[in-house]
């Protein structure tokens, strides 16, 4: 009966080639005889990246019967064990007997559902296929994470929601001309970026009622079913709160000691030990991305309290609901998500905290390389004031030379206590640096 199940979703799946889908910035490799794991939030487009892949497969001369693609979220495959994923293999080999396994190029598609997968990825790759992708909605997808029988062996493509390239490409944005109404409609556009979801289905659905359901949808599903159903955690109602409490600090250092005082002081039960494994776990399934404080001692650098960025700022705003400081907030997390996607296997993003604050220390190994700060905008005095002062302390601590303030519309270059600053309006910054580079973007916007 099962055979029969995973004979059917291969045949369906099949039928659909070529994929109708909006191309991303990230391209899966193809032909590289590796396993490539995509691993990343729900929803954010892992499955459209492998039927990208697909689909230059087939452009490549790929017969569409030598795509296996087995998706294990359907429910009539729950609760498949480790012994019965031989039937996937067989299962194809009854379809195709003429088609040699090692010619086929295979699709695991949200296989961390079943306990053990590394272990059947392995074989099937030593011993039968070597084009394999698995993709999955759970860090046990990443490197650091995955089972010690299959480290080392990946090329690891982690995934976001949409780029600003990439939302403009749905929205039907041109990013590429220098014509002045196109330099207009693409600051317009990404103001709306800048508040709105980048998951793809969001951008996609025309009508706001419609999406803020789906994001409630996506947050609700991550609560009960990536937290607390996948780490046996009871107290959904505490988490959902707790989950809360950090999106309403994005941007700042959170102290998960506080939020333990607080939940305490409501009459609610929970250890903060946990606290402790929430705040790992809520990293884990990609709804957060924390960094920490730059210092020059690891040891005091661990102990800092830490910043926490959200994966998307229109679920957090689905969820919070818009408050009047957001702006600010949600442009710098939409900077954070950038670098983010840009940085290098050797890089490391860090805030500055002494006297002053700056937002963001680049690190690419030893050196650091950048220092970037964040702000809506510099009409007040006084804001123009912090931000130049923690870019230049900053500086004065990590020796760097290379100081960026972003903000929503302002472009200039000015020098202060004999550093150059340039200050570069965000999609002007995004636009460049999806180039791919984290350096020359930036004076290159600066000499226009």
């Amino acid at each position: 009966m099962r055979k029969d199940v995973i004979k059917s979703l291969i045949a369906i799946k099949q039928s659909e080639i070529p994929f109708d889908v909006i191309e991303r910035d990230v391209k899966l490799p193809i032909n590289r005889k590796k396993i490539i794991t995509v691993p990343g939030v729900r929803r954010c487009g892992k499955s459209t990246l492998m039927e990208i892949a697909i689909n230059n497969l087939i452009r490549e001369g790929v017969p569409s019967k030598n795509i296996l693609w087995l998706g294990f979220d359907d429910e009539r495959l729950k609760n498949m064990s480790f012994e019965e994923l031989d039937n996937v293999i067989t299962s194809y080999m009854e379809m195709f007997p003429d088609i040699p396994i090692k010619d086929v190029h295979m699709f695991f598609d949200e296989i961390q559902l079943i306990k053990d997968w590394e272990y059947f990825v392995l074989r099937v790759y030593k011993s039968y296929c070597k084009n394999i992708y698995v993709c999955g909605s759970n860090a046990t997808m990443l490197s650091t994470e995955l089972n010690s029988a299959l480290r080392g062996y990946p090329l690891e493509y982690e995934t976001y929601p949409l780029s600003f390239n990439e939302y403009c490409r749905f929205k039907g944005i041109v990013t590429d001309s220098y014509l002045e109404q196109d330099r207009a409609r693409l600051k317009v556009t990404f103001e709306a970026y800048n508040q709105a979801s980048a998951f793809p289905e969001i951008a996609l659905t025309s009508f706001k009622s419609e999406q803020l359901k789906l994001l409630h949808g996506y947050f609700d599903t991550m609560i009960l079913k990536d937290l607390s159903e996948h780490y046996k955690i009871s107290n959904t109602g505490v988490v959902r709160y707790f989950v809360k409490r950090i999106m309403a600090n994005l941007t700042k250092p959170t102290s998960i000691n506080a939020i333990y005082k607080d939940i305490k002081s409501q009459g609610l039960k929970v250890s903060k030990d946990d606290l402790y494994l929430w705040a790992d776990y809520i990293c884990n399934i990609f709804m957060f991305i924390r960094i920490s404080k730059y210092d020059r001692s690891l040891i005091k650098e661990q102990k800092s309290l830490d910043k926490y960025y959200c994966i998307d700022n229109g679920m957090r705003g689905a969820v919070l609901m818009p408050q009047s400081n957001d702006n600010g907030k949600n442009l710098e997390n939409t900077v954070f998500m950038q670098l983010n996607r840009m940085r290098l296997p050797t890089d490391k993003i860090t805030y500055y905290q002494g006297n002053c604050e700056c937002d963001f220390v680049l690190q690419r190994e030893d050196s650091v390389i950048q220092l970037i700060q964040v702000t809506w905008d510099m009409v007040d005095e006084s804001t123009r004031e912090r931000e130049v002062k923690g870019l230049l302390e900053a500086a004065t601590v990590t020796g760097c030379e290379d100081l960026i303030i972003i903000t929503k519309d302002t472009e200039d270059i000015f020098v202060r206590d004999g550093r150059e600053i340039r200050v570069i309006p965000e999609f002007l910054w995004i636009k460049y640096g999806n180039s791919g580079s984290t350096l020359s973007f930036e004076r290159t916007v600066a000499e226009k």
